[in-house]
């Protein structure tokens, strides 16, 4: 009966293999980035197989009787086997989970719920830094707007000042992003 379930492994190792976005380069020439990918995708084929392994033990346990003690037995240092090699992995990953995520999962909860109050924490802040940038905006307009009234060559002068320093940070930029050759530095698109 246990015969018949996909092996996790098998199905993890292949989906890591098809689409999970890495690219495999040749002896010598492997990036950090690369290794490290590699080492989370057989942590998680790890962490896969010993989800059928402990599905396959939850159903010898609770079909057991004397003559499922071989199998049992078998199957809890299969277990055994397959933690050790998950530890062993693991050490060769470097991934930072914050504390408030284990504690979510300690506490039996969905660690997307972090993700989500992240979330949503930022879209308020980014609300209320927008909100001071807009009235910022509107201050400084009401402002050149009264200056403009009371002192009308001053504030020729200063948009004078203004429209000159901002061309020149502009050319500047321009100059920053060409290459001594005279060809521009073109952004990669993702």
């Amino acid at each position: 009966m246990d015969s018949a379930a996909p092996n996790p492994s098998a199905v993890a190792t292949a989906a890591a293999a098809a689409g999970n976005g890495v690219q495999a380069s040749g002896p010598g020439g492997e990036r950090p980035e690369d290794a490290s990918r590699q080492n989370l995708a057989q942590v998680t084929s790890s962490i896969q197989k010993t989800l059928g392994l402990l599905h396959q033990l939850n159903l010898t346990v609770s079909s057991f009787n004397s003559a499922s003690q071989l199998p049992l037995l078998q199957r809890l240092n299969a277990l055994v086997g397959e933690l050790d090699t998950m530890q062993k992995l693991a050490e060769g990953c470097n991934i930072q989970v914050p504390m408030e995520v284990v504690n979510l999962i300690d506490n039996g909860k969905n660690p997307d719920e972090f993700t989500k109050d992240v979330f949503n924490s930022c879209i308020a802040k980014n609300q209320i830094t927008k909100g001071k940038t807009d009235a910022f905006k509107s201050l400084r307009k009401h402002l050149l707007e009264e200056l403009e009234q009371t002192f009308p060559e001053d504030v020729d002068a200063y948009r004078e000042i203004r429209a000159t320093a901002a061309a020149e940070s502009k050319r500047l930029a321009q100059s920053q992003s060409t290459l001594p050759n005279g060809d521009a530095k073109v952004k990669a698109e993702h």
